[in-house]
């Protein structure tokens, strides 16, 4: 392990503790968010994976790129999931739902025809950056950048509107699966899928920790009705088409990740970056002044979807191409009472995933509530790139030892760090990996 992980702490043995999750949970080309309750790729948890895993093996954490962009659609889709058969009877919807190869344009191995935001650029960049030596050897650029090009072609062409915002299909897409931001706009979807429902994700996590069987009927049929339209996102009557304050953020981050990857390659830059700017320009369609965050739009009605959640925060990522002084707006969410609450005797150890303030808020409920270590290393970020470095490092220390404590959960309470969701949970380990990597520097 590299000595950037051993400082003589608690943090090095989380650490450690760490990269044996990683072991554990690597299955030879991917690494599978949790061995029980998720034995498949997903999209953003092998970026997240990535992330991690370059301080144990540059070469491995490429390799993870590498598979989940072998996923990738003819139209530039990256899918929310790619099967491994072998287990199609441990997750649903399983690999027998989507039928994939019956749908126009699909890979040659199984997956959905969802997908999750776009981070992956971002994330190519800082595992190229790890060693760019072995990333040259390995010509990894060469091949990931194209790939990259048409997964954000596929944003732009089939996903964003007149707005200049993309939109989500699905839930499941935003990564934020029962989010009170969907509350609305869900109200309308029936909650009975045609097949019968099957739920094994209950074998792994308490169903009062997990999202309602009325909330998944509806996440099936919506489901169901993306897959029966051969996953058409053009379709006229989806009812669900939402833009994403979390999937548009990291959009415009991956943009200016794409126009340092096109640089090392002897390519311009500047397109992506010109992007990333009309990017965080349409975000001002999304921009709430009197709970000053993003907020979620739904499509249909037109309506702002007008609920603070962790993801409204990501905007922080690219300080540079935000308009004058929406970074202090956002930050004072952000150090404020709904979330990080810097001012407070009882300050949460994690920023919670829904306001804090909020009547309906619950700190055990996946993404209605608890605090979750993706969203908590985004928003680190956030505030490192507004030069926030000492406030960033007075989490980590113990936000590695509640990972460590707890198993490394798949999501935590708030406030005292009690775990929730699956133990093992891959993108928790790698992040808590590139966490205390970051006392030492970053590249």
């Amino acid at each position: 392990m590299s000595t950037a992980l051993a400082p003589a702490s608690a943090t090095s043995e989380a650490a450690r503790a760490a990269a044996g999750i990683l072991q554990d949970n690597w299955g030879g080309a991917y690494t599978v968010p949790a061995t029980g309750l998720y034995p498949h790729q997903w999209s953003w948890d092998s970026a997240f994976i990535a992330v991690g895993l370059r301080h144990l093996s540059a070469r491995r954490a490429q390799v993870e790129l590498d598979s989940l962009l072998s996923g990738q659609w003819s139209d530039g889709r990256l899918p929310q999931i790619v099967y491994d058969t072998r287990r199609d009877d441990d997750y649903a919807p399983s690999a027998t739902f989507w039928r994939s190869a019956d749908l126009p344009g699909s890979p040659a191995v199984p997956t959905t025809g969802l997908v999750q935001p776009p981070v992956h650029a971002w994330a190519a960049w800082l595992v190229h950056s790890q060693d760019p030596d072995e990333s040259a050897r390995r010509r990894f650029l060469e091949r990931a950048y194209p790939r990259l090009v048409a997964w954000h072609r596929y944003l732009e062409d089939r996903r964003a509107s007149d707005d200049g915002l993309v939109a989500v299909v699905h839930p499941w897409e935003s990564g934020t699966d029962n989010s009170p931001l969907w509350d609305e706009v869900l109200a309308g979807v029936p909650d009975e899928p045609r097949a019968a429902m099957h739920r094994p994700d209950l074998k792994h996590a308490s169903e009062g920790e997990r999202p309602s069987g009325k909330e998944y009927g509806k996440y099936f049929w919506l489901a169901e009705r993306y897959r029966d339209h051969a996953c058409d996102d053009a379709d006229p009557g989806h009812p669900f088409v939402v833009d994403d304050p979390t999937t548009n953020a990291l959009w415009a981050r991956s943009e200016l990740a794409l126009g340092d990857i096109a640089e090392v390659l002897g390519l311009d830059g500047a397109p992506h970056r010109s992007r990333a700017a009309r990017i965080a320009e349409a975000l001002e369609g999304l921009w709430d002044p009197d709970l000053e965050i993003y907020v979620a739009l739904d499509r249909r009605s037109g309506d702002q979807v007008r609920k603070a959640t962790v993801g409204g925060l990501l905007p922080l990522l690219a300080p540079g191409i935000l308009p004058p002084g929406r970074s202090d707006a956002l930050l004072r969410t952000a150090l404020g009472p709904r979330f990080l609450d810097v001012a407070s005797t009882s300050r949460p150890l994690m920023a919670p995933s829904y306001d804090a303030t909020a009547p309906d808020m619950d700190p055990e409920l996946y993404w209605r509530g608890p605090a979750w270590f993706n969203m908590m290393w985004l928003l680190l970020e956030g505030l490192r790139a507004h030069g926030l470095d000492d406030l960033a490092d007075r989490y980590v220390e113990p936000m590695a030892r509640v990972a460590s404590r707890e198993g490394f959960p798949e999501y935590v309470d708030p406030w005292t760090g009690a775990g929730h969701g699956t133990r093992a949970f891959s993108w928790t380990a790698a992040l808590v990996l590139d966490l205390v990597a970051g006392r030492e520097g970053r590249p």
